[in-house]
Formats: C-alpha cells, sequence, structure tokens
C-alpha cells in the first residue's frame, strides 16, 4: 500500500511539477524596474527566471502602460519566440552571450528587419526593412532582443519634443503634462518607465542627450566615427550618431562596448581604427573621480538658467569636489562665441534622398518633394520639410563647405580651441547642464524651448559627450549633467560618469499608475 500510495504520489507531483514549470512561464512574477544587464544575466544563471518570462513581463507592462506614454509604435511578434530560442541556447551551451536575452527598444528611424521603420513620417509608414543596420546586426549577435520600436520626433527635425505622424505625441513618465524632449522622446520615456531594459537613440544635435536628461537617464553620444549610421535615417548625417540610452553607465556602457567598429558602408567610421577598446566595461571604477580634474564651462550654465536647474548644477559640482575630483571653475575657450556660429549644414535633401534611394527603393517616393507630397499630420514637421526643400548647404555662409568633423575647417576650429584650452589645464573633461531648463509643457513646447546645451558643441567638434542624471526639479521633472571629452575619450568619459552616478544615485523611477 506504502509503496503504491509512493509512486502515485510521485506520478501526480511529476504532472503537476509540470504543469506548474508551463504554468509560470505564463504567470511568473518579475519585477522588472531598474533592472540591469548584469541583473538580469544573474537570474538567467540562478534559474530564478528565463528570458522568455522577462521578454512576456515586458510586454505586459508595454500592455499596460504605454497607452498613458505612447511611447512605443509597434511590439515585435517575435520577441518571445527569439527569447525562447535563446533559453534552449542557454541551456544546451551554458554560455551567455554580451546580450543575452536582453530586450532592447529602438528608435523608429533604424532598420529592423522584418519591422517597420518609420521615421515617424506617412512616407515612410508602410517601409519594412528586408536587413537589418549595421549596429543592429551587431545587438542582434550579442543576444538583445528587439522588443519594441519607440516613437520619435517625426524625420528626426525636432530636439523640443516627439510628435509623429504615425504615432503621436510622446508624454514624459515622470509628469505627463511635459515633453520628453526629441527626437528619441520614444526611447527615452520608454526605457524610463521600464519598458524595455536597454535604448537606441540617434543624436544630431541633441537627441540622445536631451530625452536622456529629461527623463532620468545615462545618454552617450560617443565620438563621430566610433559607431556606424549606415541604414538609419538621417538628418544631417555630418552630425548624425547612434548611442545608448539607458538606465545606468554600466549598461549604457556594454551596447556601446557592442556597437562601436568599422561599418565599411559608413566611411566616418574608417577614423575609428585603433581607437576602439575591446573592453569598455574595465572604465567602470566607482573612484575614477578621484585626481580628476573637471572644467565648468560657465559660458553654457550661466546663459539665463532656471533657478532650480542653477541650484541643482551648482550642487553637482560641490559633489563632483566631494568624490575627489579637482573642480575648476571656471574655464574660458578662446573665442567661443565666433566659433560656435555658423556651424549648422542643411543636409537633409542629400541624405535623405540618397537613404530612399539605398534603402527604401520605391519609384514613387525618391525625391524631398515626394516626401512632402505624401503629406504629414505634425505642423511643425511640414514646416521643416518645407525650409529643408527649400535649403542645402550651409545655413549661414553657403558659400562655405560642408564637410565632415575631420576635415571641415570650422569644425576643426571649433575642436582645437577646446581640446588646446583642455590640454592648457591638464582637464579630463568638461562639465555644464544638458539642459538651463526644466521639461516644456506638451502645450508649449515651442515656446517654453528654453536652455538646450547640447546642440552648441559636440555635434559640430565631433567630441564625445554623456549626459547623466543630476536630480529633479519641482514637478518631479528630470534634469541631466553633461561631461565633454576629448576625440575617443569614451574611456574617461565611462569612468568619470560612472563615478559621479555611483557616488550619487539620483536617478530614480516614475511613477506609472
Amino acid at each position: 500500500m506504502n509503496f503504491k500510495f509512493n509512486c502515485c504520489l510521485l506520478l501526480i507531483s511529476i504532472f503537476f511539477l509540470g504543469c506548474s514549470d508551463e504554468k509560470s512561464i505564463k504567470e511568473k512574477e518579475i519585477n522588472i524596474e531598474e533592472l540591469t544587464i548584469s541583473d538580469i544575466h544573474k537570474s538567467y544563471q540562478d534559474k530564478t527566471f528565463n528570458s522568455e518570462q522577462l521578454v512576456n513581463t515586458y510586454l505586459e507592462r508595454i500592455e499596460n502602460f504605454d497607452s498613458t506614454l505612447n511611447a512605443i509604435t509597434v511590439v515585435n511578434p517575435q520577441a518571445l519566440k527569439i527569447a525562447k530560442e535563446l533559453d534552449e541556447e542557454y541551456k544546451r551551451t551554458g554560455i551567455l552571450r554580451p546580450l543575452h536575452g536582453i530586450p532592447l527598444i529602438v528608435k523608429d528611424n533604424i532598420n529592423t528587419e522584418g519591422l517597420p521603420t518609420t521615421a515617424g513620417s506617412l512616407a515612410l509608414q508602410n517601409y519594412i526593412p528586408e536587413k537589418d543596420a549595421f549596429i543592429i546586426k551587431k545587438l542582434v549577435e550579442a543576444g538583445a532582443i528587439i522588443i519594441a520600436k519607440s516613437n520619435m520626433a517625426e524625420w528626426a527635425f525636432s530636439p523640443m519634443h516627439s510628435e509623429s505622424s504615425t504615432a503621436g505625441t510622446t508624454k514624459n513618465p515622470y509628469n505627463t503634462n511635459y515633453v520628453p524632449a526629441g527626437s528619441s522622446g520614444g526611447t527615452g520615456a520608454s526605457i524610463a518607465a521600464n519598458l524595455g531594459t536597454i535604448g537606441l537613440g540617434t543624436d544630431t544635435g541633441n537627441s540622445i542627450r536631451g530625452p536622456s536628461s529629461h527623463n532620468a537617464l545615462v545618454g552617450f553620444r560617443t565620438t563621430l566615427g566610433l559607431v556606424s549610421r549606415s541604414a538609419i535615417v538621417p538628418l544631417y548625417l555630418r552630425n548624425d550618431v547612434v548611442g545608448p540610452m539607458c538606465r545606468s553607465v554600466e549598461d549604457a556602457t556594454k551596447v556601446l562596448e557592442v556597437i562601436a567598429g568599422i561599418d565599411p558602408k559608413d566611411p566616418l567610421t574608417k577614423y575609428s581604427e585603433g581607437n576602439t577598446p575591446t573592453d569598455y566595461t574595465q572604465f567602470l571604477k566607482k573612484d575614477a573621480l578621484k585626481g580628476s580634474r573637471i572644467g565648468v564651462l560657465r559660458t553654457l550654465s550661466d546663459d539665463n538658467p532656471h533657478p532650480e536647474i542653477n541650484q541643482l548644477f551648482n550642487n553637482s559640482l560641490v559633489q563632483l569636489d566631494s568624490l575627489g575630483a579637482s573642480v575648476i571653475d571656471s574655464v574660458i575657450v578662446p573665442d567661443f562665441q565666433n566659433l560656435r556660429q555658423n556651424q549648422w549644414c542643411a543636409t537633409f535633401r542629400e541624405n535623405v534622398e540618397t537613404f530612399l534611394s539605398d534603402y527604401v527603393k520605391n519609384d514613387s517616393l525618391k525625391t524631398i518633394e515626394d516626401i512632402i507630397e505624401v503629406g504629414s499630420k505634425s505642423n511643425f514637421a511640414r514646416e521643416r520639410l518645407v525650409r529643408n526643400a527649400a535649403h542645402t548647404g550651409r545655413w549661414e555662409e553657403s558659400k562655405m563647405p560642408c564637410l565632415d568633423a575631420y576635415t571641415d575647417i570650422r569644425r576643426v576650429a571649433f575642436r582645437e580651441a577646446i581640446e588646446n584650452m583642455m590640454d592648457s589645464l591638464q582637464l579630463d573633461a568638461i562639465v555644464y547642464p544638458s539642459w538651463n531648463n526644466p521639461p516644456a509643457p506638451i502645450n508649449q513646447f515651442q515656446e517654453e524651448y528654453k536652455g538646450d546645451n547640447s546642440q552648441i558643441i559636440s555635434p559640430h567638434t565631433g567630441q564625445p559627450a554623456f549626459t547623466v542624471p543630476m536630480g529633479f526639479t519641482s514637478k518631479n521633472l528630470p534634469a541631466g549633467l553633461q561631461f565633454l571629452g576629448r576625440m575617443y575619450d569614451e574611456p574617461v568619459l565611462i569612468g568619470l560618469t560612472y563615478s559621479y552616478e555611483q557616488g550619487t544615485k539620483h536617478r530614480k523611477a516614475p511613477d506609472l499608475k
């Protein structure tokens, strides 16, 4: 009797254990708020949860909260299938790839195989790339799972807000009456709100660092030439950068480590040869600020700042000092106001028409005039399309050639003035607020667009600039501190921003309801 009873009990246990395992895939509760890559990989190793369970939890969170934020344009219908395949691979090999099973949110201007890449426009609303962009291929090979694509300012025109014809307007998760900035506002809002683990944005003048600052994120605008921009809908390619937008410096560094590299389809990346360490994570040192020399660029920080931002910035200088940095307050770039002028060039026509020819290959969509004819739901985007159709070359002095950051005489002169000053004072980096003002109300995004410091230096000089959370103003609105470095000084900036982040812990998640 006992033997039969025990056998029956064993069979029943096995049956229910199998059911339980199957059920747990669907119902296992995972607290995904503020999860990092390291947290997730440790959980995979400890068998706390698997990739399929994690992706399912993120998808449920998107379903629950994105109706309020409007940050996501499309969810990847293959995400769970890919996650399951990665789980099976890990069971088989016992090896985790660098981004194994990590949910990734991609800005909607980066080509992703089988998913729409619209740049927020009606003209591209039916464009589905046949191949991944170079950097997406690298991320997928590293094990990342594209869980969704994110809303953006149409054609990446606006640094102020993120409004598209395809998805509408994205809101700031910390206060939904305010902008998340542009143009990568969908990535900013979704990563801040824990709708994915890591995110990608693009930055022509502000659009990685602005939304990162407005959403209490870390945003890396890297050296022009370090990361490929091929198969990405361009704005002004001579300025365009693609990079990580994450909740931590460590996660952003791990993304950068994967995407950096030479791409034959992006000739600018040839300049990065010999300038790309194989291991960026070695520079994640909590004491990196000790003995460092940080210059304060009051030319930007004191340009009519909002009192609360000014207070946060001055507090950050005290924090830098307490963490071991020598803060040189302030530093002067000779002829700064003159050098910053006449830097912008209108290259949208040339760049976007090349993209249409190389990737979209639609006979009815070849020119900017074709785009204008299709139309837009956004008044702001319509005006910018017309403006860019009417202009080519340098906005202020059309006779001067518009070249890349390595050969354009005005760009080189601006960079040399900054780096020479840094060398003379033996500075490791320069700091200033990413924005001198808090986020603007959505209904006043143009009138209250003030204090955007990200546009002024690095898009023209080509230098790397990283933003990290600096604290919050009233109305629960985030602010960011920006570190500017020399060309290819990403290792230095990684150390400094990581040390500041770990020493201050300013980031906090939004309270979503």
